[in-house]
């Protein structure tokens, strides 16, 4: 159903390794000796690891393994280089009960809003059947209520392994992975969840917001490690809110810019311009 033209999208030269003088004139001295146009170049040094940054979209015939090998050989040994040609990347998405960034996602797919190629969702509840299959998605249900972690794990594995992903994302899938499925998807899982944790942890955070009086409303959009919602942070967002909302409002709040972030951290990833910077994210927007 997706209709994503990418025929005006052109290749990108990722780069990231340590800091030196001359980075940025040895990769563009490749391109340029390859008779490749540059289109759009963003770099950035980090000061406090002294790693540099580059993110380069390019035009022109290219041999994408000879650009890489080239571009490696003008740089440190170290440095970690791709050659991402235009693509949708295939994906799935992880949901629990709440539809609003689901349905969000679905439709900005169905759309040719993102570079992805959206091929499953699966449930650990069966309600959001019907949703996916408004837009034509298959949709799977993993039960969970009735089994142990592991056991419901090896179950969206075993969907999952149906087809050939690239991302996971979590669209208020309401599970804690552990490690071992976390280690198979390093970097490749988004989550998103309010920006309430920790103050307002555990049941109804909204009503917890309430009563304390909160002035914003926010959602965090962040790659999923071992340590939970510790990952590094893609994209965070706020809203201001007033005395007059009641929890419900709050509530309603926190859907509309927990879908607004999902979707914009989402695109961000699916489009390369999210660097990883330790537990740090660098963010060519």
């Amino acid at each position: 159903m997706a209709s994503c033209d990418l025929n005006s999208k052109n290749p990108l030269l990722l780069v990231s390794c340590g800091d030196q003088p001359g980075l940025i004139h040895a990769i563009t001295g490749v391109l340029l000796g390859m008779g490749l146009n540059i289109v759009s170049n963003q770099e950035f040094v980090d000061r406090e690891s002294r790693r540099f940054f580059m993110r380069t979209e390019f035009e022109g015939a290219a041999d994408f393994a000879r650009l890489g090998a080239a571009v490696r050989a003008a740089l440190p040994a170290s440095a970690d280089v791709r050659v991402q040609p235009p693509a949708r990347r295939r994906v799935a998405i992880l949901v629990t009960k709440e539809h609003h960034c689901l349905g969000d996602l679905l439709l900005r797919h169905a759309y040719g809003e993102l570079a992805a190629e959206v091929v499953a969702v699966i449930g650990n509840h069966a309600g959001l059947r019907p949703l996916a299959e408004k837009f034509d998605m298959p949709f799977f249900h993993a039960e969970s209520a009735n089994c142990t972690r592991e056991a419901h794990e090896a179950e969206v594995l075993r969907l999952l392994s149906h087809f050939t992903i690239e991302l996971l994302v979590l669209a208020k899938y309401m599970r804690v992975l552990s490690p071992e499925f976390v280690a198979r998807w390093p970097n490749r899982i988004i989550n998103i969840h309010h920006s309430f944790l920790p103050a307002f942890a555990g049941a109804k955070p909204y009503h917890q917001a309430f009563q304390r009086g909160v002035k914003v409303i926010g959602a965090t959009a962040h790659f999923v490690t071992a340590e939970l919602d510790r990952g590094p942070i893609i994209v965070q967002q706020v809203i201001p809110v007033a005395h007059t909302h009641t929890p419900q409002d709050l509530a309603q709040a926190g859907r509309d810019v927990e879908q607004m972030v999902l979707s914009r951290a989402l695109r961000l990833v699916l489009e390369d311009r999210v660097f990883l910077c330790g537990n740090r994210t660098i963010i060519f927007d």
